[in-house]
C-alpha cells in the first residue's frame, strides 16, 4: 500500500492521506476547493469549486500514475440540489466521453463552508 500525502501544494488537512493506492486501485479522499498552486482555500460558486476540485483530482491521479480516464467511481457532495445541473455540466466537460459510475448527494453543509466535495476511485492502469 502506498499513501499520497501531497500533490503540488495540496495537503491533507487532517489525519488522512490525499489518496491511498492498494494494488491496482487509487482511493482519493474527499477533496475540497483548494488552490493547487498556493494551498489556500478557493471559495467560489458551485461551478468554480467543482472545476477546482476536479483539477485537483487530476493532479492527484497524475501523481499516482493514473488519469481521469481510469476513474471508476465518483462521489459528489453538494449543498444545493438546485445546482445539480451546473455541477453535472462541469463534470461532463471534465470527463468527456468517459462516464464513470457516480453518486451526487445533497448535504446540509461541508467543512469550512465549501459548497462541493468530491471523492473518487480509479484504476492505476
Amino acid at each position: 500500500m502506498k499513501l499520497i500525502k501531497e500533490a503540488g501544494n495540496l495537503k491533507a488537512n487532517g489525519h488522512y492521506a490525499l489518496a491511498t493506492i492498494d494494488e491496482n486501485r487509487i482511493y482519493i479522499s474527499g477533496q475540497l476547493s483548494f488552490d493547487s498552486q498556493t494551498g489556500e482555500k478557493k471559495f467560489g460558486t458551485m461551478v468554480e469549486e467543482t472545476k477546482q476540485i476536479l483539477n485537483n483530482i487530476d493532479l492527484i491521479l497524475n501523481k499516482a500514475g493514473s488519469s481521469r480516464n481510469n476513474v471508476l467511481k465518483v462521489g459528489v457532495f453538494i449543498t444545493d440540489l438546485d445546482q445539480w445541473a451546473n455541477v453535472d455540466k462541469v463534470y461532463a466537460e471534465f470527463f468527456g466521453a468517459h462516464t464513470p459510475a457516480r453518486s451526487i448527494i445533497t448535504v446540509d453543509k461541508l467543512h469550512y463552508g465549501f459548497k462541493v466535495e468530491i471523492e473518487a476511485i480509479a484504476s492505476c492502469r
